[in-house]
């Protein structure tokens, strides 16, 4: 299995925001992974196979699907994202997959990425085989669009609000794309890398500590 390189900065990663409480020097390596050879192990070249078999040979799945990843003993299929809900309906439907069960969404903001910085990912799993895999989608930062999955599999209905809520991705299709714990009319998604380290002032025990981008700095 190759790797994609590259670095962490901390838990914020945001620049010249007077953050002392270290996180922003905080700067470990990184190797996520990518394609994995075969064979995959266990079932999950029997997935892979069927779907192949499914979409109409090699061609139409490397189509659909970019990359298939293996790493800690987890299949993860890597999607166009404009064949997300193709892909998905086979694997919900098919009699050999049966992924009925989708577990939410989770958002990933990888910002020194152009062109995939935004990543959905959804955990799926056959109750009728036992089987878990993921899918991932990504999107561009400027074109932060991804098919909702909400009318094949209803369960990410607030789970995709709070991926836009936090992240900024916008679910097509979805029937209410809402904030659910940010307010309305609040500027920004605030798990993104990039989003601005502040806070309220707070007091504590007649002290008033001021937010994280207003504390003095001292480095």
């Amino acid at each position: 299995m190759s790797n994609r390189s590259g670095v962490g900065r901390g838990m914020f990663g945001v620049a010249g925001s007077g953050d002392t409480s270290g996180y922003g020097r905080l700067v470990p390596p990184v190797n996520r992974p990518s394609s994995s050879p075969r064979p995959y192990g266990g079932y999950f070249d029997d997935i892979v196979d069927r779907l192949v078999e499914i979409l109409g040979g090699r061609g139409s799945f490397e189509t659909s699907v970019e990359r298939v990843m293996v790493h800690r003993d987890q299949l993860t299929l890597c999607v166009h994202r404009w064949q997300l809900p193709r892909l998905a309906v086979h694997l919900r439907d098919d009699e050999a997959l049966r992924f009925e069960l989708c577990a939410g969404v989770s958002g990933v903001h990888y910002p020194d990425e152009a062109g995939s910085e935004l990543r959905a990912v959804y955990p799926l799993m056959s109750i009728t085989h036992n089987r878990r895999i993921q899918l991932e989608v990504s999107a561009p930062q400027n074109d932060p669009r991804i098919p909702s999955l909400f009318a094949l599999y209803p369960t990410t209905d607030w789970h995709e609000r709070e991926t836009y809520d936090f992240f900024g991705i916008i679910f097509d299709g979805h029937p209410a794309l809402t904030r659910i714990e940010m307010p309305d009319d609040w500027v920004g998604h605030p798990q993104r890398k990039d989003y601005p380290l502040g806070g309220v002032p707070v007091q504590y025990h007649g002290a008033q500590i001021l937010p994280p981008d207003q504390r003095r700095s001292y480095h």
